[in-house]
């Protein structure tokens, strides 16, 4: 089992920055690779961005690139999610999420096992 913990969520107007973390315990953090989600209010869960077991392979969705930056500490156990240029579309709650592998960086929410609470990021205009 893994347990994953975020943090960094909050209130921000538009064009400003936010930085996202999760924190996991529980088994072999470098073991894992890692995802950031997010759930608008009546949509979809989608990724935002993931990261492969050591950071070698990232993975964006079309609408972030440029603007945010996934990141991972193994040494602290910690996936980070770096949000700049923050638009009012953004708005929604982010879920850190995770799956022992070493092969491959999951592009889907059923590639994933685990998940945190998540945190909410609202962007205002």
């Amino acid at each position: 089992q893994v347990q994953l913990v975020e943090s960094g969520g909050g209130l921000v107007q538009a064009g400003g920055s936010l930085r996202l973390s999760c924190v996991a315990s529980g088994r072999t953090f470098s073991s894992y690779y890692m995802g950031w989600f997010r759930q608008a209010p009546g949509k979809e869960r989608d990724l935002v961005a993931a990261i492969s077991w050591n950071g070698g392979t990232t993975s964006y969705e079309d609408s972030v690139k440029g603007r945010f930056t996934i990141s991972r500490d193994n040494a602290k156990n910690t996936v980070y999610l770096q949000m700049n240029a923050l638009k009012v579309e953004d708005t929604a709650v982010y879920y850190c999420a995770a799956q022992e592998g070493r092969l491959r960086v999951g592009v889907q929410a059923n590639h994933y096992a685990y998940w945190g609470q998540g945190t909410q990021v609202t962007v205002s205009s």
